[in-house]
């Protein structure tokens, strides 16, 4: 469990198509084997200490003839922003991805002052 102590708590959120790999024959679609796409998510206002962040799938096209394999995280997480992964492996093949992802924490407020 993630506790925050009192303040401001924020949650930013967002949405991406991680690829679209049947457009262009990319290698999502036409892979074999262990394949990872991995972007970069900055959020607009940095959060005080690293948020919790969750990601889930909100869009798959997969071939119907192979297996869908997917693994979907949220990886490098700092208060300005995470990678956003998504991986497959074997011979499933992936046409596109869209994922959506939460970010939950603390940020720094007005009445904050620092003492140096």
């Amino acid at each position: 469990m993630k506790r925050f102590p009192p303040g401001s708590i924020a949650i930013a959120q967002g949405s991406r198509v991680l690829f679209s790999d049947f457009a262009d024959g990319g290698v999502m679609w036409t892979g074999e084997g262990d394949r990872e796409s991995r972007h970069i998510v900055e959020f607009k206002e940095p959060f005080r200490l690293p948020p919790a962040v969750h990601v889930g799938i909100t869009m798959w096209d997969t071939d119907h003839q192979t297996n869908a394999r997917a693994d979907l995280t949220a990886e490098n997480i700092t208060e300005t922003g995470f990678h956003l992964v998504f991986k497959t492996w074997a011979n499933t093949r992936v046409a596109r991805i869209r994922a959506d992802w939460m970010a939950i924490g603390q940020v720094p407020d007005e009445d904050d002052w620092e003492i140096e």
